[in-house]
């Protein structure tokens, strides 16, 4: 619900542009309260047009208006069933955080839920993100600090993300044309088994399993770690879906999937020999999206 002062504050930036902007590096911000404390009302337009980046607003005063945008032009239909993705850090604390649209807020993270630090999802047609301040006689050792992404909702391996779509996960293999645009798209792709879950894991909903692969035809970044003392291989952790399963030591499958918050999330991931397979006749017919080396 709308609250009156907060339909001030959002008339005065819309209609009489009397706002305060700071700068950021187009992907990441970072201000701090302490410059407007005498004007607690103010509100602070803030501009992001980056696919991942931060935000971090010390002693918190007032309210900062988040506009996340895709780096693309508008015309590009880029921003199409884009989702944006944010995950607070745990000492987040002095806000909270709504999604306002034509005037109406939305909560949608209280003070006390970001100090869980989990991810929370919504559309960008949903707008943007309204950060206000928690009236505090003392404003010190408060810092509101997240991570955000844009996160497409379609394509290979995105119906296993959970966060777009709580509660509506689910396991259906790829399709053979997802399969091959994965191994070309995706953040990280390669072969190997599934060696269980990780001991390490505080989560029962999307549990990271531990992964060793023999191939490793790409990673975006180092999720993987290179163990060629054991026989040339890598290791890392990739979160699963629990209700998808795992069979531990079981058949070699191809692994893809994507990058979230430092995270690896299991995308496409048919046996290796069924993707051989298709890979090699999608080869000879010259359909192929990409090219991998295989042997």
């Amino acid at each position: 619900m709308l609250r009156p002062w907060a339909a001030h504050w959002i008339t005065a930036v819309l209609l009489c542009g009397a706002v305060a902007q700071y700068s950021s590096d187009q992907c990441s911000w970072k201000g701090s309260g302490l410059s407007h404390e005498s004007h607690r009302r103010d509100v602070e337009q803030v501009y992001l047009r980056c696919s991942q980046g931060s935000l971090e607003w010390l002693y918190p005063t007032g309210a900062i208006i988040v506009n996340l945008r895709p780096n693309t032009e508008p015309s590009s239909g880029h921003t199409a069933g884009l989702h944006v993705c944010i995950k607070p850090h745990i000492y987040s604390k002095g806000s909270n955080v709504y999604l306002e649209r034509a005037g109406d807020l939305t909560l949608l993270l209280t003070e006390k839920d970001q100090a869980e630090g989990s991810v929370h999802c919504f559309t960008l047609t949903e707008g943007a993100l309204f950060v206000e301040a928690v009236p505090q006689t003392d404003i010190s050792r408060r810092i509101t600090a997240f991570q955000y992404e844009l996160v497409p909702s379609q394509g290979p391996g995105a119906h296993m993300y959970p966060y777009l779509h709580p509660g509506l996960v689910t396991c259906t293999p790829c399709s053979d044309e997802e399969v091959l645009l994965a191994v070309c798209t995706s953040d990280f792709a390669g072969s190997g088994v599934f060696q269980g879950v990780s001991s390490v894991s505080t989560r029962n909903d999307h549990p990271p399993v531990a992964v060793t692969l023999s191939r490793l035809f790409r990673q975006k970044s180092r999720v993987f770690a290179w163990s060629g003392a054991r026989g040339r291989r890598w290791s890392g952790r990739i979160s699963v879906p629990a209700q998808c399963g795992v069979n531990p030591h079981g058949d070699e499958y191809l692994f893809t999937g994507f990058i979230h918050f430092g995270e690896a999330w299991l995308g496409c991931a048919p046996r290796y020999k069924d993707f051989l397979r298709l890979y090699n006749r999608a080869q000879q017919a010259g359909t192929n999206p990409c090219e991998i080396d295989t042997d």
